[in-house]
């Protein structure tokens, strides 16, 4: 296997309880061939004091490391510029609160240098709390994912697991400042012109808590709607917009309560009667089963 440098990005905000358990566990890679660039946008908490205190560890591991700290510009903005910075052949972008396993690199490195017809690989990921505790597992079966699945969120993309070509991230032009679901965004312009593979291993951590973004329900909900009016000349927006838009409306109904809850399903029936209906009747099945 050749060595190429693959470029890691940690863009920070406000972690400063987890960002060093990022950090290291890139240091941990059994790949050696890797730059490091982390980006504090703005945090208001102690993030750039724990990352200072790696710098020496970062400085003696890694091929090229880059640390800088501005004021807030946003993740996208923030992901562009050390994509500018980035030297490396291969790109992989890790949240300050998320992890990748020790021989994840060095998978993803061997697998795309075999097959250079994929443009993006990704795969399974453990889920874990704010006190890295193990709660889920994900992973599916492995394969290449076409634009038609991935529009229609059909997929499931740990983006901790991801490790993209540097050159195809340039070629679609990087992620979009506008938008805030960019993981999304980038997945469908990468797969417009090129592939992406699953592979049926586990190789990251994905961390849920309570001030991570899949947590804040409206913004995610918008996200998906300002994504999909990107790609309203494709032949599957219309269909894709519905399967988004049902999906909200769903949301909404199970974090809801009380009148509330009453008004959602009486929007929703007049709209999707049958789709209420078994929406109902699941809610009701889960609660039998909960009792």
């Amino acid at each position: 296997m050749t060595n190429p440098l693959v470029s890691v990005v940690i863009p920070c905000y406000n972690h400063q309880d987890f960002v060093q358990d990022s950090i290291q566990s890139v240091i941990d890679q059994t790949y050696q061939n890797i730059e490091l660039i982390i980006i504090d946008d703005g945090s208001k908490d102690d993030s750039v004091a724990k990352i200072e205190q790696m710098i020496e560890a970062c400085e003696q591991r890694f091929t090229r490391f880059e640390f800088r700290s501005r004021p807030n510009k946003g993740l996208s903005a923030t992901l562009n510029e050390a994509i500018e910075r980035c030297q490396g052949k291969y790109f992989a972008a890790l949240a300050s609160d998320d992890m990748v396993l020790p021989h994840k690199t060095a998978t993803q490195v061997e697998f795309l240098e075999a097959h250079p017809e994929i443009s993006a690989v990704f795969a399974g990921a453990k889920l874990i709390d704010d006190s890295d505790e193990m709660f889920e597992v994900t992973l599916r079966e492995p394969g290449i994912y076409s634009f038609k699945q991935i529009i229609m969120n059909k997929y499931d993309f740990p983006a901790a697991t991801q490790m993209l070509r540097l050159d195809i991230v340039k070629e679609v032009g990087g992620y979009d400042p506008s938008i805030a679901l960019e993981d999304w965004y980038m997945w469908l312009k990468i797969s417009e012109i090129s592939q992406i593979y699953y592979m049926d291993e586990v190789l990251g951590c994905y961390r849920r808590h309570e001030g991570n973004f899949s947590a804040n329900l409206e913004k995610m909900m918008q996200g998906r709607i300002d994504v999909l009016n990107c790609f309203q000349d494709s032949k599957y927006y219309p269909k894709a917009m519905e399967r988004v838009l049902w999906s909200n409306a769903r949301r909404r109904i199970e974090n809801s309560s009380g009148r509330e809850k009453i008004e959602r399903y009486k929007a929703l029936f007049k709209q999707k009667p049958l789709k209420a209906s078994n929406l109902l009747l699941t809610q009701t099945i889960k609660k039998i089963k909960n009792k």
